[in-house]
């Protein structure tokens, strides 16, 4: 027996003897800061569920939006897929959002992406916050798509 297996097993049965264990799901936020994200998730024996890049759909005019609108579209279509999966927006630990410019100002549309994005997170219904990138990228496979966002889902054993 090594002495590192040694080590790790005396812990393992330590902390099984004492109770100890520590959070499936550890979320850290960021110091002195009330942005809507966190700054880390810790998981320990969870089941991860990675959910593919999803877009929006065009309303009953076969219009997408702005950035907003789309944000929200995308965000109730990932909550749909989530529900389908016994998942809700709550088990939501890393985002990553794909943003593309407007055509009106060249840049991509930040605050119109968060006013979408704060009716699902951080709010008093579902105030878990995930760990979240947001990409400006050249364009999307629809050229009227402004949007696109994966999530990785985390939920204990």
């Amino acid at each position: 027996m090594t002495i590192k297996y040694a080590i790790a097993t005396t812990l393992l049965a330590t902390a099984m003897a004492t109770g100890a264990q520590a959070d499936a799901i550890e979320r850290h936020p960021i110091p002195d800061s009330d942005f809507p994200i966190l700054q880390a998730v810790t998981l320990s024996d969870v089941n991860l569920t990675y959910l593919s890049g999803t877009v929006p759909l065009a309303d009953d005019d076969g219009e997408f939006g702005d950035t907003e609108a789309q944000t929200i579209s995308v965000l109730e279509r990932i909550e749909g897929n989530l529900e389908r999966l016994d998942l809700d927006m709550s088990d939501v630990v890393k985002m990553t959002v794909f943003l593309v410019p407007t055509e009106e100002t060249g840049r991509i549309d930040f605050s119109g992406f968060m006013d979408g994005y704060t009716t699902f997170f951080g709010t008093e219904d579902q105030p878990n916050l995930p760990t979240r990138s947001v990409v400006g990228v050249a364009d999307l496979a629809n050229p009227e798509w402004l949007v696109e966002i994966e999530v990785v889902a985390a939920t204990e054993r």
